[in-house]
């Protein structure tokens, strides 16, 4: 009696097991697919309960929302010019068919990886058909749209749909940025030989000019310093002969008297003179004879 009731008790268990199995819900963010030995059997894209085969069927759950795909790391890219960029992107994506996402890619994560391949390979296309002025200019809206048709064409196939994609980043790699930091600071270095050159230049041609004019200057006053002295000593030896002429004993009185005072200054001097020379004739006699 026992073992009947033991038995008895398991089977209401497994069957009430069985019964909740059976029941599943899905979210209204959420999309199921009911698979059967893993083989799809029916798709589920509206929310609530719903039921099926326990122990035989499984469900897979897909998201409905769109999702992000941010690139692991960035895609170096050849513009048409040959320059070089490394690219960074952001999509979104979704689902729109679960069943083809399923046979395609099977999960979320396959379907991350291929997306990220199917992206990066569209971006290395789509931007070496520009130069880097363009992208640098009013080209950038043409290449996200340029990339979202190209990447919405593969996916469809794997039942996923591109809802946007954006350029988060383009720069120059590393190694070309540091040559063109080399590059500009070296035409800067030669501007600044080109600048001091000239300036150097033009400090000579000024102080060239400074000393044209300074030894005109100097000429020129030392012409008219001549002329005054001339005019000068014209004038003065003018004076001396109106004064000669008109009394020429006070005049040769008065020239032996500077003789004198330059003669017997008191320099050291010695002079050996006969003393009967004309040079002392004021000295013996007032009359100088």
């Amino acid at each position: 009696m026992s073992s009947y009731k033991i038995i008895s008790g398991v089977s209401f268990l497994a069957v009430l097991f069985g019964l909740l199995s059976s029941f599943f819900t899905v979210d209204q963010t959420q999309q199921a697919l009911i698979l059967q030995f893993g083989e799809p059997k029916r798709l589920i894209n509206k929310p609530g309960l719903n039921f099926k085969i326990p122990f035989i069927q499984e469900v897979t759950y897909f998201d409905k929302r769109v999702l992000s795909l941010v690139s692991k790391d960035s895609e170096e890219v050849i513009l048409a010019d040959q320059k070089r960029l490394e690219v960074d992107t952001y999509s979104r994506f979704k689902i729109i068919d679960p069943l083809l996402f399923f046979q395609t890619v099977r999960s979320e994560f396959g379907a991350r990886q291929r997306l990220e391949s199917i992206i990066d390979s569209s971006v290395r296309r789509v931007f070496g058909k520009f130069e880097l002025t363009a992208i640098l200019s009013d080209a950038r809206t043409q290449i996200v749209d340029d990339i979202s048709g190209e990447v919405n064409s593969t996916i469809k196939k794997l039942g996923m749909e591109i809802v946007d994609v954006r350029i988060r980043r383009a720069d120059y790699p590393e190694a070309t940025v540091q040559n063109i930091f080399n590059r500009m600071k070296t035409e800067r270095n030669q501007e600044a030989k080109e600048f001091r050159a000239e300036g150097s230049e033009e400090a000579q041609k000024i102080r060239a000019d400074a000393e044209k004019q300074k030894v005109v200057l100097v000429a020129e006053s030392k012409r008219k310093a001549e002329a005054l002295r001339g005019n000068g000593d014209g004038e003065a030896i003018k004076i001396y002969s109106d004064a000669f002429g008109q009394d020429k004993k006070f005049f040769k009185f008065y020239r032996s008297m500077l003789a004198y005072e330059n003669t017997f200054s008191d320099d050291g001097t010695t002079m050996l003179l006969s003393p009967d020379s004309d040079f002392f004739s004021y000295f013996g006699n007032q009359g100088g004879k």
